[in-house]
């Protein structure tokens, strides 16, 4: 059984990037175009077939090899097979001239791109980091201070990759264009694109020595401190964007962008449920029974007065307008939701329980 793994050299946790960087960088050293061996151009053209492809990769890594062909109930091309002449057709290696319809999607896509886009291996990777704010602190809009690890351009070679007053010279690859051809055969003919130099990625040169601190990179890992604006009314899982401050690029590539993720602290007495605040206020008997002005917290740390009117039973909810969470992005604010509920002592005084006994004998 062939490994398609250790053809592309990844390991089996492989992502699809990795796996499209890996073929494209063995595809170019061993097409047959450019002098390389064409039974390792067909096998690595193959290994990546099946580990490009989800369902494909899925059966490979379970059973070792991939089931072709419709099952019950399968219509149109998907898992048909064409055998270029006919049965018994072989070509020079003694192989069938078999092309699986099924694909043909999966070639115009990988080849030409979803959006005929081509891939910069320069750019910087996107970084997603944690913000954890306590719920208060979405009333305003605020400042934080955040520190976090990502590459960073090297220092000394400016994030060119070569050694300070290191020639360069013309990449062998490309001829200094920055640009290579690439060429897909498939039953509708030969395809030719221009993607970026996989030697170069797109410079058109090559240091003669390497910067001795990145190894050519342009970048290493270091710890960076930005201040950035947290807009009012955040919630748990939201997700800002600070562009251009993800791990910087290789040889002064573009960087990627900062994703930072909101995480809200629970509040002691407020839950949160989308721009509404709830709060559960324990009463006294007396005070749900004759009515009167209580105090209600606030998430700012001050309090307002309620009304209670006489006679108002446990669980009764009071919606306070405009005390809730600040809109986002809008204007205005949620409400504010106020359950009261009896609350029950747990000790009383001889005196208390004399009155609660001449309570119950009224009847209340």
């Amino acid at each position: 059984m062939k490994d398609y793994y250790k053809i592309l050299g990844i390991q089996k946790n492989a992502t699809p990037e990795e796996i499209k960087r890996a073929y494209y960088k063995l595809a170019h050293q061993h097409h047959p175009d450019k002098g390389g061996d064409e039974k390792n151009f067909k096998e690595i053209n193959e290994a990546y077939q099946v580990l490009s492809d989800a369902s494909k990769r899925t059966q490979y890594d379970k059973y070792g090899r991939v089931f072709e062909g419709a099952g019950p109930g399968g219509g149109g091309f998907s898992g048909f097979r064409w055998n270029w002449g006919g049965p018994g057709a072989r070509g020079e290696e003694g192989t069938d001239f078999n092309f699986d319809f099924g694909n043909i999607g999966d070639i115009f896509e990988d080849f030409f791109g979803a959006q005929g886009e081509e891939q910069d291996f320069r750019r910087g990777e996107d970084i997603e980091i944690e913000l954890q704010m306590p719920l208060e602190a979405v009333l305003q809009a605020r400042e934080e201070t955040i520190t976090f690890r990502k590459f960073l351009a090297c220092s000394r070679c400016q994030g060119k990759g070569a050694e300070p007053d290191s020639k360069v010279r013309e990449c062998f690859s490309c001829r200094g264009v920055g640009k290579v051809q690439q060429i897909r055969r498939t039953v509708l003919g030969s395809f030719t694109k221009e993607v970026l130099c996989p030697e170069c990625k797109g410079e058109g040169w090559r240091p003669e020595k390497a910067c001795n601190v990145c190894k050519g990179e342009g970048r290493i890992r270091g710890e960076e401190k930005i201040r950035m604006r947290i807009p009012s009314g955040v919630d748990s899982n939201q997700v800002l964007k600070v562009q251009g401050k993800g791990d910087a690029g290789r040889k002064k590539g573009q960087s990627g962008d900062l994703y930072v993720r909101i995480k809200l602290k629970s509040h002691p007495v407020f839950e949160r449920k989308g721009d509404d605040l709830h709060l559960i206020l324990p009463l006294s008997f007396a005070v749900l029974a004759l009515g009167d002005e209580v105090e209600v917290p606030t998430l700012e740390g001050t309090a307002f007065l309620l009304k209670i009117p006489a006679g108002t039973e446990s669980g009764k909810v009071f919606r306070i307008p405009e005390r809730g969470i600040p809109r986002f992005s809008r204007i205005g604010r949620g409400n504010m939701y106020i359950q009261v509920q009896l609350k029950v002592p747990k000790k009383i005084s001889r005196e208390q329980k004399d009155l609660l006994e001449k309570l119950r004998k009224e009847g209340i």
